[in-house]
């Protein structure tokens, strides 16, 4: 079997600016939930999909912002988007998919945790996390755990995310703290770009095996003495970055591999849903 693990925040966003806005009878915006609820069938339709499991971010904020003041929070969030938030996790819920609500972690901990526990089970083949986020690249395993991308149809096994970063998955966290991540709010280290840190770590491995003088460096590096330098002096700071950067696989997910099994919606909530979101056409397409 193959276990689908979904980033349900990623895909609410992608929902809420890729279709058109929409409103329930109160005037409530539901566009992107009927977005969600949409591409989760889409997924449910695919031959093979059928333990599944859908991460949000309850709220924005977690344990990382009591570590670095300027990690990501949801100041700048469309109200509109925001007031969707809550609701989606309910409609998913409808759909019979296990739902995962993050308050203290991220959603992006959550799919960490469930691919790590579920791609160690025997009976399964493959754990397919549904997310583009550079960041769950650390989680790729070979072909076993691996991250597929839907709107562009592409999947990143361990060779797809050397080809993509210059580094192996357990280089993804240092990576990210040399190059920086605006999605989060990482700053990264000046100086360090794509290129540079994939050839640096994919020679070192780790942030902490840099020589701090570039003169011990035993490979080639345009600017490799600004580097070096750049790094030595904020070397406290690239090890923040890397903790922000690296995933928890601690989360205490309740449901077992068989509870990730979907048998179909709840049909009685799931058509409340969607009749209250102007969304009834959505349940001539939900597989039984």
């Amino acid at each position: 079997m193959k276990v689908h693990l979904v980033d349900g925040t990623f895909e609410l966003f992608r929902a809420f600016y890729a279709t058109p806005p929409a409103h329930d009878a109160a005037g409530r915006p539901v566009g992107a939930i009927r977005g969600l609820l949409a591409t989760l069938v889409s997924l449910l339709r695919e031959p093979g999909v059928t333990h599944v499991a859908c991460a949000f971010d309850h709220v924005i904020e977690s344990f990382r912002n009591d570590l670095f003041a300027g990690y990501k929070t949801g100041e700048g969030i469309e109200p509109d988007l925001l007031a969707q938030f809550h609701p989606s996790e309910r409609a998913v819920a409808a759909l019979g998919v296990v739902v995962w609500s993050m308050v203290e972690f991220e959603a992006d901990d959550a799919l960490a945790t469930g691919a790590l526990r579920f791609g160690a089970a025997p009976e399964v083949e493959q754990v397919v996390i549904c997310s583009p986020d550079k960041d769950l690249s650390q989680c790729v395993a070979g072909t076993r755990i691996i991250c597929r991308d839907r709107l562009r149809k592409a999947d990143r096994d361990e060779a797809g995310v050397v080809a993509r970063f210059g580094v192996r998955p357990a280089s993804i966290p240092d990576w990210l703290a040399l190059v920086g991540d605006t999605a989060d709010g990482i700053p990264g280290i000046p100086g360090w770009g794509e290129k540079s840190a994939g050839a640096v770590l994919a020679r070192y491995g780790s942030i902490d095996d840099i020589p701090d003088d570039a003169a011990r460096w035993d490979i080639a590096v345009r600017g490799r003495d600004r580097l070096a330098g750049s790094l030595r002096e904020r070397r406290a700071e690239a090890a923040l970055y890397r903790r922000l950067a690296t995933l928890r696989s601690d989360v205490p997910l309740a449901e077992t591999l068989a509870e990730m099994e979907w048998k179909g919606p709840r049909a009685a909530e799931l058509e409340a849903i969607c009749r209250e979101i102007g969304f009834e056409d959505l349940l001539t397409r939900v597989p039984r």
